[in-house]
């Protein structure tokens, strides 16, 4: 408990600086480009036009889910998928990218993870506003579930940025950490219902499982946004499987900042 009030405490007395370091993290990841931050919504929707055409057109396995176009239907996951990637790799790479932080100043390193997490926040919350414009422009018009996008962005926010505290922690400690982390991205890309759709499994119980993946209950989340229209106390058991990893996450990062806070300085 102490080393959580010390870390809510940091938060509160350097969110100052933890807002003016997230718009910097922004300006310093895309500096020298002539489109600047602008890289940051190109890059995504290149992207998600690759893996359309290649879907509809290529592989021919893009048909319309629960009425809407394959495109639609891919779009929303794969947009909270761009920020859940960015965190899962940058977020355990967020203290060793900014050591000096860490070495040369006196600054609260559990917020490090924080203004990287805002940083990729901001840039995820613009691409959501281009992902209603599609939407309108294809003739599928604002619905009242479009609202809880905003919850299941919390939701995001939190988990991510317990992830980026903890995998920081472990990643300043052991780059080893780091790779094994960038090994498995593409795993957790694949096998997370982001190409997919999870409510289309036949089997009950390996639809439970799969929503133990807290990048399959937030992909599938803001679908039931745009897409099932469905209201997240509809899925009562999806919502406390993720609490419960939510909470999971947060003592593994609260435990992980206990035990390597006084190392992490020596050893970068």
């Amino acid at each position: 408990m102490e080393a959580l009030k010390e870390i809510i405490n940091q938060h509160f007395v350097w969110r100052k600086q933890v807002f003016l370091l997230a718009k910097s993290d922004i300006i310093k990841t895309y500096s020298g480009a002539a489109l600047g931050w602008a890289w940051a919504l190109v890059k995504p929707l290149i992207t998600i036009s690759v893996f359309w055409f290649a879907f509809t057109y290529g592989l021919r396995s893009g048909g319309s889910v629960n009425g809407f176009p394959f495109a639609l239907w891919m779009i929303p996951g794969f947009m909270a998928w761009f920020y859940m990637s960015d965190m899962l790799n940058q977020g355990a790479n967020s203290i060793r990218k900014y050591r000096y932080l860490v070495t040369k100043m006196k600054f609260p390193v559990s917020t490090i993870p924080t203004f990287i997490s805002m940083s990729k926040l901001a840039i995820h919350m613009c691409l959501m506003c281009i992902v209603a414009i599609i939407f309108v422009v294809t003739g599928h018009f604002p619905q009242i579930y479009w609202l809880q996008v905003f919850f299941y962005m919390f939701l995001m926010f939190a988990f991510w940025t317990a992830w980026g505290l903890f995998a920081s922690m472990l990643g300043a400690m052991s780059r080893d950490f780091i790779n094994l982390v960038k090994s498995i991205s593409t795993a957790v890309f694949w096998l997370s219902g982001i190409m997919w759709d999870v409510n289309g499994i036949d089997i009950p119980w390996l639809q439970k499982v799969l929503y133990f993946n807290p990048v399959t209950y937030l992909a599938t989340g803001y679908r039931n946004c745009f897409i099932y229209h469905r209201w997240f106390w509809e899925e009562p058991l999806q919502l406390v499987i993720f609490l419960g990893l939510l909470l999971v996450m947060v003592i593994m990062a609260v435990w992980s900042y206990r035990k390597l806070i006084r190392e992490i300085p020596d050893v970068l």
